[in-house]
């Protein structure tokens, strides 16, 4: 195989969505060998490589066929797709992937008495996501002035450079700390795997649909369980009915114990201690929980 026969991945260097991404990959069963200069990841086990590059390049990196995929925020992935779609550069969000969860919100001084997007007309507004920003501002029919920044968005009010932000928020305690409130929200974001509209035709793209399936079992199975328990016949509708939603049971026959069954169940989510009590109550014994690590449909 030559270098781009390989599927190409890039991921965040360092930053908030690093380790997530790495734990991920690794839970598909992908294994990496670093570079002496820390910037490319050889795939030992399949042939999938890493590049280890800052977040706001991996769009652009994708449009270029540079790699052929990345995980990256989806504020990230729209600001850059919004952007450049004049240029025929439309990539595609694959899959969410589950961490890396925030929002980009517009946030306005505590002292303002906010009551709707129109107070914000006049306004300067300073944000790194300014096409994201005009897009929201547009479907509003709002006109401000959007100062554009590269970070330290948070304290533009305070040193008199804008009168209100557009910026990522995850528990607000940043926006409190510089006397801000959130009161709109333009994007829900998370990280997610983003590629080109049309995958590879060639061995990369036999990978990219491995990668695609692996993903989806590690996503389904994240918060997923295994319910074990004994019940009695003539209890078994009852204890079924108290299962998780969704949970489709199968019954094992226990041996010298014709009145007995064991039940295995898998759950979406987790099984709170109150379900497992009123399981109970209804008539199940010896119940355990397992986490399930890997399943292929």
């Amino acid at each position: 195989m030559n270098s781009r026969d390989r599927l190409r991945i890039a991921i965040q260097k360092s930053g908030r969505l690093t380790e997530p991404a790495l734990g991920l990959l690794k839970r598909c069963g992908l294994t990496f060998r670093q570079s002496r200069d820390k910037l490319f990841c050889f795939g030992e086990g399949e042939p999938v490589d890493l590049l280890l590059v800052r977040d706001d390049d991996i769009p652009g990196l994708i449009a270029q066929s540079v790699c052929d995929l990345g995980i990256v925020g989806r504020n990230v992935l729209a600001e850059f797709s919004l952007a450049r779609a004049a240029e025929g550069a439309h990539l595609r969000e694959w899959r969410a992937l589950g961490f890396g969860r925030c929002r980009l919100s517009i946030a306005v001084p505590q002292t303002l008495d906010y009551c709707g997007s129109w107070q914000l007309a006049g306004q300067r507004i300073a944000t790194s996501y300014p096409t994201l920003l005009r897009q929201w501002l547009d479907e509003q029919g709002i006109a401000v002035e959007v100062v554009t920044l590269a970070g330290s968005v948070e304290i533009a009010p305070r040193l008199g450079t804008a009168d209100s932000i557009c910026d990522l928020v995850q528990s607000g305690a940043t926006l409190a700390a510089n006397q801000l409130q959130e009161v709109d929200v333009l994007l829900e974001s998370e990280a997610v795997l983003a590629g080109a509209e049309t995958p590879p035709t060639d061995e990369r793209g036999d990978m990219l649909e491995l990668l695609l399936k692996r993903l989806d079992g590690v996503i389904q199975l994240r918060e997923s369980c295994l319910l074990w328990l004994q019940t009695p016949k003539d209890a078994l509708d009852a204890i079924i009915r108290k299962l998780p939603d969704g949970a489709q049971p199968t019954l094992f026959p226990l041996a010298g114990q014709p009145d007995q069954l064991m039940l295995q169940a898998l759950c979406s989510g987790e099984v709170s201690w109150r379900r497992m009590e009123e399981i109970k109550r209804a008539g199940a014994s010896g119940m355990f929980v397992v986490p399930v690590e890997k399943m292929l449909a």
